[in-house]
């Protein structure tokens, strides 16, 4: 994980990753504590994108610029963090729409083609959709399911 953030920008050692995979702590009213500590640390969307877009290259390799292409642009609004999650896999895992729409069956969801492509879209398109946290925790189960058979 380490060298997959490395890969995506962001130099984090083994003892800060781990801090950003352990469980954060309750408070008294049982609601979870987000407050960084010496043990935990909150993931926020940088680091987030960062792995990300380190796992996409990692599966895939680093890709260089082709000659006469227009550097990518930074859009102007940002996807959710599930937006953000599912396209990042998609690319990374080279998922076509139907092995997605494949796994989310998997787990129990049925999505449409439409609902998935106004999902996986820019962030400041007019059809562009927001994605539930259903949606995600529905994909990672069914990717779960895919690749531990």
């Amino acid at each position: 994980m380490v060298e997959i953030f490395r890969l995506g920008g962001m130099n984090l050692a083994k003892e800060e990753v781990r801090k950003v995979l352990s469980k954060p702590k309750e408070n008294e009213d049982g609601e979870i504590d987000l407050t960084p500590t010496d043990q935990f640390t909150p993931c926020d969307y940088e680091m987030l994108e960062a792995f990300l877009n380190g796992f996409v290259t990692f599966k895939r390799g680093k890709q260089d610029p082709k000659p006469g292409q227009a550097p990518v642009q930074t859009p102007t609004k940002k996807d959710t963090p599930n937006n953000l999650f599912l396209k990042r896999v998609k690319v990374a895992l080279s998922l076509t729409s139907e092995d997605m729409i494949d796994i989310f069956y998997d787990a129990g969801l049925i999505v449409t083609k439409g609902e998935l492509g106004a999902i996986l879209r820019k962030a400041d398109h007019r059809n562009y959709k927001e994605c539930g946290d259903n949606f995600t925790r529905n994909f990672l189960k069914g990717l779960t399911l895919k690749y531990r058979e």
